[in-house]
C-alpha cells in the first residue's frame, strides 16, 4: 500500500511540475530547463548514460555490474531465499490452505509490489532505492525515517535467518549439537553471521554471483527431494486437518514473512546494468522461481509424508526429506 501511495504522490509531483513548465515558458525555455532538469537528475541519482547504447555508467566511473541472472537470485534472496521457514504455515492452516497460499499470494502480492518496484527503480536508478523514492515525494525527513525503520526491520529479520539455519542443520543431523541453545549454537550463528558479512563486503559482483551459486546450491536439495517424492504423492494427503482451530494469524504471518521485502531490490538500482530492462525481467522470473521454490517442494513433502500438520515446525523439511530417502511415511518430527 506503501509503495502504491508512493508512486501515486511521484507521478502526480511529475505531472504538476511538467504541466506548469508547458504553461509558463516558451519553447527554448523549456528545452533548457528540461536539459538542466535531467541533469542534475541524473547528479542526485548518481548515474549518467552513455551515447550509443553501450554500457551505463555511474559519475564516480565505474561501470554497473550486476546482471539480469546475478539479480534474479540476489531479487529471490532479498524476498525468499527457498522453502526454508514455510513449515509453520502447515502447522497453522493444513497443507491444502499452504498449498494455495504458495500459489496465491506470490501473485496476489509479489505482482503488483514488484511491478511498481521495477518502474520506480527504473525511473530512480540510484542505490538508495526506497529512500529516494519516499525523499522525492514526501521530503528528507520521510526519506530519513523510511531509511531508518527499513534499516532496524532488516536487521531483526536478518537476525532470524542464522538461527533458522542452525535449526535446519541440527534437525538434518549434520550438526546435532546447533539445534539445542549451548555455546555450539552461538558459535555458528556469529560465524555464518561473519561469513556473510565478509561476502557483502567483497563486492557486488562476487555478491551477485556468489547469490546464484549459493541458490543452485539451496534449491538443489529440494529438486532432489520433490523429484524423489513424486511417485509417493497422494493428494489425499493434502486434506489433512490441523488439531483445533486454525491459527489464522501465524498463517498469514508465516505467507507475509516469506514472500515480502520485494521493494529492496531497489536499493541495487545503481549497480543494475541497463536497469530500465533489467529489472522488469529480473523481477517477472523472480515471482516464478520464488513462487515454484516452495510450492513444489511442499506439495511434495505434504503429499508423500504421512505426517501430522502439528508435526511441521522449523527444519520438518530436512525430517521430511530423510522420511522419504528411508520409505517411510510416518514422520512425526521433532519435538515441539
Amino acid at each position: 500500500m506503501f509503495l502504491y501511495v508512493l508512486s501515486k504522490q511521484l507521478a502526480s509531483k511529475l505531472a504538476m511540475s511538467q504541466g506548469f513548465l508547458l504553461a509558463a515558458e516558451q519553447p527554448s525555455q523549456r528545452q533548457e530547463q528540461q536539459e538542466l532538469h535531467d541533469i542534475v537528475r541524473q547528479e542526485h541519482h548518481g548515474y549518467t548514460r552513455q551515447q550509443g547504447g553501450g554500457p551505463t555508467l555511474s559519475v564516480y566511473g565505474h561501470k554497473r555490474k550486476i546482471t539480469l541472472i546475478p539479480l534474479v537470485f540476489l531479487i529471490y534472496f532479498e524476498v525468499a531465499g527457498g522453502p526454508y521457514g514455510a513449515e509453520k504455515a502447515v502447522l497453522a492452516a493444513g497443507p491444502l490452505f499452504t498449498l494455495l497460499g504458495f500459489l496465491v499470494f506470490p501473485f496476489a502480492w509479489g505482482v503488483p509490489e514488484s511491478l511498481i518496484t521495477a518502474e520506480l527503480a527504473a525511473a530512480f536508478p540510484g542505490n538508495g532505492g526506497f529512500v529516494l523514492w519516499a525523499d522525492h515525494a514526501f521530503g528528507p525527513l520521510a526519506g530519513f525515517l523510511l531509511g531508518m525503520w527499513k534499516y532496524l526491520s532488516i536487521v531483526i529479520n536478518i537476525a532470524a535467518y542464522t538461527a533458522l539455519i542452525a535449526d535446519y542443520l541440527g534437525g538434518s543431523g549434520v550438526a546435532p549439537a546447533v539445534a539445542q541453545p549451548g555455546g555450539a549454537r552461538t558459535g555458528a550463528v556469529i560465524g555464518m553471521t561473519l561469513l556473510l558479512s565478509f561476502v557483502n563486503y567483497a563486492g557486488v559482483s562476487i555478491v551477485g554471483w556468489g547469490a546464484v551459486a549459493l541458490g543452485m546450491v539451496s534449491l538443489a536439495p529440494f529438486v532432489l527431494m520433490t523429484a524423489m517424492a513424486v511417485p509417493k504423492v497422494r493428494p489425499s494427503r493434502w486434506a489433512s486437518q490441523v488439531k483445533g482451530d486454525k491459527d489464522w494469524r501465524l498463517f498469514f504471518n508465516t505467507l507475509f514473512w516469506n514472500l515480502n521485502y520485494w521493494d529492496c531490490a531497489s536499493t541495487m538500482a545503481g549497480e543494475v546494468e541497463r536497469p530500465e530492462q533489467t529489472f522488469p525481467r529480473a523481477l517477472a522470473l523472480a515471482v516464478v522461481l520464488i513462487a515454484g521454490s516452495y510450492l513444489l517442494p511442499l506439495m511434495a513433502a505434504t503429499g508423500a509424508i504421512d505426517a501430522p500438520p502439528d508435526a511441521w515446525v522449523n527444519g520438518y523439511l530436512a525430517d521430511a526429506a530423510s522420511s522419504g530417502a528411508h520409505g517411510s511415511n510416518t514422520g512425526q518430527g521433532p519435538a515441539q
